[in-house]
C-alpha cells in the first residue's frame, strides 16, 4: 500500500479504547445521540420510507437493526437506511474546515458494523472516533464542494476505517478496505448544485454503506489497489491534489476530531444557522409587515453555498429549501421557528415568504471571509417602512464549538425530534440506554428499542 493508505490504517489499528481521553468517549457519545435523534426525526421522510422499504426486502444470518422500524436487514441496506434517515433533516453534525461535511453520517456504518461484529458500545466508541480521524485527516484538506466533487468521497474512506475497526480488521486488512472505499467512491458535486433533489441526502448514505461494504469484504481477503492515493490514476492526480498527513499526531495534543465537529440546532444547512438566530432575533424587534428590506453580510462560503444560485432564490423541494438562505430568513422572521414544519410544500410555496424573500439582498463582506472558517461571522441589518435600522450581527452559532450546546440543549433536540416517532417516555427511555452505549455489551438490542410507538409499524416494514 502507499504511504498515505499505510499512515491511514496504522492510525486506525493502534487505536484503543482505554487510551481515549474521557472527553473523547463522552464527545462521541453525544454525536451518536445526536445522530440517532435527527435518524428518528427524518423517518418519515419519503426517501427514509423508500430506504427502509429496500432493506425490508434484503435478509442477512448476520444482520444489522433497521431505526425505527426494529427491522433487521442486511448490514449495508441498514447502513444506509438509517443513513438516510440522520442525513433526512439535515441536522446532524458538520465538519469546519476548507468545505463544510457531515461526518455523523459515518455513524450507522459503525453502528451495523458493530452489531455483527462484538455488539460492544465501546467498540462503538473507537470506531467512531477512528472514522472522523481519518475524515479529517483527508478532508480538511479538500475544498471538495468548490472543486467539483462531492463530500462523500471523503466519508466513504472514514466509514471504511471505522467499519474495519469495529470488525477487527488488521493493519493490512484495514489498508486494503480503504483502498477499495477511496477509489470505488468518488462522486461528483452535481449531487449539491442547483435544484436539490431527494439524493442530497442519500449520497453519503450510499458511500458510507459503500466504505462498509469495502471492510466486510477486505475481511474475507479482498485486496484493494495498491496505491489508491499515490499511484498512477489515484486519487492525488485525479481528485484532491497532492495530500499532506500527519497521522501520527492526530489527537495528540489536541483534541480529537469528534470533540471539535458543530452541532445543528436548526434542520439546515450550517451556514444558515447563525443567519436563523439572526432572523429570529429581529422578528422580535420588527413586525414582518414593517419590513422594507433587508440586507445580509457574510462570508463567501455562506453565500455561494445558499444564496448563490438561482435555485435557492426559488425553492421547490424540501432540500433546496433548507439550503436556501432567502427561505430560511423568511420563514424564522414570519413563524419565530425553524423546524420541521417550516419545509412542507405548502409552506415553502408561501406567496407571503415569497415576497418577503424578495425584499433580502446578500453580499460578500471581504472582512468576513477572511476570518472564515475560525469564525463564522455574518451581519443582517433590516430597514423598516419608517426608515429605522435594526442591525445583529452572530459569529459562532449556537452548537459550534466556541459557543457549545450543553447535554441538557442535546437532550431536549433528542427530544423535539424522537418525541412523534418514540412518545415522551420512549424518549427518556432512549437516553438512559444512549448515555450508556459505551457500557453496553448489547448495542442491537439498544438499536431495536429504539421502535416507532405506533401499533404494528414496525412489523409492517419487516414484511
Amino acid at each position: 500500500m502507499d504511504s498515505i493508505t499505510e499512515q491511514l490504517a496504522g492510525y486506525v489499528a493502534g487505536l484503543k479504547y482505554e487510551a481515549l481521553p474521557a472527553s473523547t468517549r463522552h464527545a462521541a457519545t453525544v454525536r451518536i445521540i445526536d445522530s440517532l435523534g435527527c435518524a428518528l426525526g427524518g423517518y418519515g421522510g419519503e426517501p427514509a420510507r423508500i430506504a427502509r422499504g429496500l432493506a425490508a426486502t434484503r435478509r442477512s444470518a448476520n444482520g444489522a437493526t433497521v431505526l425505527g422500524s426494529g427491522g433487521v436487514s442486511t448490514p449495508e441496506a441498514a447502513a444506509f437506511a438509517n443513513g438516510v434517515m440522520v442525513r433526512y433533516l439535515d441536522c446532524n453534525d458538520t465538519h469546519i474546515g476548507r468545505g463544510l461535511a457531515h461526518p455523523s453520517d459515518m455513524i450507522p456504518a459503525v453502528l451495523a458494523a458493530v452489531e455483527i461484529a462484538s455488539n460492544r458500545g465501546a467498540d462503538v466508541i473507537t470506531s467512531v472516533v477512528a472514522a472522523y480521524q481519518v475524515f479529517d485527516a483527508v478532508g480538511r484538506q479538500l475544498r471538495m464542494s468548490f472543486d467539483g466533487w462531492d463530500q462523500s468521497m471523503v466519508a466513504a474512506l472514514g466509514a471504511a476505517a471505522g467499519a474495519g475497526k469495529a470488525l477487527g480488521l488488521d493493519h493490512a486488512q484495514l489498508g486494503h478496505a480503504m483502498a477499495i472505499a477511496a477509489t470505488a467512491n468518488v462522486a461528483t458535486g452535481q449531487t449539491r448544485t442547483g435544484e436539490l433533489s431527494m439524493w442530497k441526502g442519500c449520497a453519503t448514505a450510499y458511500a458510507t454503506a459503500g466504505g462498509l461494504f469495502a471492510a466486510i469484504v477486505a475481511q474475507q481477503g479482498m485486496s484493494g489497489p495498491s496505491a489508491a492515493f499515490e499511484g498512477k490514476s489515484g486519487l492525488q492526480e485525479m481528485v484532491t491534489g497532492p495530500l499532506s498527513l500527519d497521522v501520527q499526531g492526530l489527537g495528540a495534543g489536541q483534541p480529537a476530531v469528534v470533540e471539535q465537529t458543530s452541532l445543528k440546532y436548526f434542520p439546515a444547512q450550517y451556514d444558515a444557522q447563525a443567519l436563523i438566530w439572526m432572523a429570529l432575533e429581529l422578528g422580535r424587534q420588527v413586525q414582518v409587515a414593517d419590513i422594507a428590506s433587508i440586507e445580509v453580510q457574510t462570508y463567501a462560503q455562506a453565500k455561494r453555498a445558499i444564496a448563490g444560485d438561482p435555485a435557492k432564490w426559488n425553492p421547490q423541494s424540501r432540500e433546496t429549501a433548507d439550503h436556501s438562505l432567502p427561505y430560511l430568513m423568511a420563514v424564522a422572521l414570519t413563524d419565530g421557528e425553524v423546524t420541521e414544519r417550516s419545509f412542507t410544500p405548502e409552506r415553502i410555496a408561501d406567496p407571503q415568504l415569497r415576497r418577503l424573500m424578495q425584499r433580502i439582498t446578500v453580499s460578500e463582506n471581504p472582512e468576513f471571509t477572511q476570518q472564515s472558517p475560525a469564525a463564522m461571522v455574518s451581519e443582517t441589518t433590516v430597514r423598516t417602512v419608517a426608515g429605522r435600522l435594526h442591525t445583529v450581527r452572530s459569529t459562532y452559532p449556537k452548537g459550534h464549538p466556541r459557543n457549545p450546546m450543553t447535554d441538557r440543549d442535546l437532550e431536549a433536540k433528542f427530544r423535539l425530534l424522537a418525541a412523534p416517532l418514540l412518545g415522551a417516555g420512549g424518549c427518556d427511555a432512549a437516553l438512559v440506554r444512549l448515555w450508556r452505549l459505551g457500557q453496553s455489551d448489547d448495542v442491537s438490542g439498544v438499536l431495536r428499542s429504539l421502535v416507532a410507538h405506533v401499533p404494528n409499524q414496525g412489523m409492517q416494514e419487516q414484511r
